[in-house]
């Protein structure tokens, strides 16, 4: 009974992992995990979020098994 965590670029180096699992606990959503993986910092802005590669927003709830993933914004030209 687990949720899989992704980081991406400028997130997995602030936290020092690009990978994490945790303990699935029922009424978890995207903003607890985050909360949770990354010791309790602030939730960046303009970060994106997705379950199962499916992006959502902060108050998605999670089930066993999911995979929950965080892209930085990005910039380009």
């Amino acid at each position: 009974m687990s949720i899989k965590i992704k980081l991406f670029a400028s997130l997995a180096e602030s936290l020092q992992r690009r990978e994490a699992t945790l303990d699935y606990v029922d009424g978890m959503t995207v903003r607890s995990v985050w909360a949770e993986v990354s010791e309790g910092a602030p939730f960046p802005s303009g970060v994106m979020m997705a379950v199962n590669m499916a992006y959502c927003e902060t108050d998605a709830t999670l089930n066993d098994g999911d995979e929950v993933a965080y892209f930085p914004p990005v910039t380009g030209g």
